[in-house]
């Protein structure tokens, strides 16, 4: 009896024990993310992202497996999961998902950008290239140029708090017309600006009197909390 009870609680032990293995998962901030990737051989980089935004851009060496295609788990699950992966998207929510799942899959080493690729981008790893892409300072500054308070919202059509905000923006935009001049940016065409800004999270608006930022909000916000800023 006592050697049956022994072995039921020997199996119960390595059931448990194979179970509780976790994962070695750091969000790193983007000169560490690097330094990593550097001092890697061969390292494993996958940008969970859409086809198209890797299109438009992607870090060296890194491979499209997008968290939102059927497939991913297909993909991901070829790769040596001894050894590290790298694994990031435009700001962090769906690496932090993909992350989730490689830890699932039995991934030991796992490193996630913290910030994505818009963070990377403020914080200029890369040599900064001279391609414009959307408006230019220049013509940015030509927006700010009004008697009236000046919001401007960067946003994605896949962000989810922007989809969020959108309605009563579009509303505001006609509603108090009188008092702020509200300028809607697609941040994934007007990377330029981003980058000249560093923002590195969407949304964000900036409120701007005289050409001066009076005001800056990254993250949801209401539509409530937004109009006691603009009175």
């Amino acid at each position: 009896m006592k050697s049956h009870l022994l072995t039921l609680l020997f199996i119960s032990f390595l059931s448990v024990s194979c179970k509780g293995q976790t994962a070695n998962i750091e969000t790193i901030p983007p000169t560490v993310f690097a330094e990593k990737i550097s001092t890697t051989p061969n390292a494993q980089i996958l940008d969970v992202r859409t086809p198209e935004e890797y299109a438009k851009q992607h870090l060296d060496h890194a491979v499209n497996v997008n968290w939102k295609g059927n497939d991913f788990v297909e993909k991901a699950d070829k790769y040596n999961k001894t050894k590290p992966v790298f694994v990031y998207c435009l700001s962090g929510g769906r690496s932090k998902q993909a992350v989730a799942k490689l830890q699932e899959l039995g991934f030991t080493t796992i490193y996630e950008l913290q910030g994505g690729i818009l963070k990377w981008n403020s914080s200029e790893i890369d040599v900064p290239s001279d391609k414009i892409i959307g408006i230019c300072p220049q013509e940015y500054n030509d927006l700010l140029k009004s008697d009236k308070k000046i919001l401007v919202d960067f946003y994605a059509e896949w962000c989810a708090p922007c989809k969020k905000m959108a309605p009563y923006l579009t509303k505001m935009q006609t509603e108090m017309a009188d008092k702020v001049v509200i300028v809607r940016l697609n941040a994934d065409e007007n990377k330029t600006m981003l980058k000249e800004l560093k923002i590195d999270e969407l949304p964000t608006l900036i409120l701007y009197e005289n050409k001066e930022i009076k005001w800056k909000h990254s993250g949801y916000i209401s539509e409530e909390d937004l109009k006691k800023q603009l009175q």
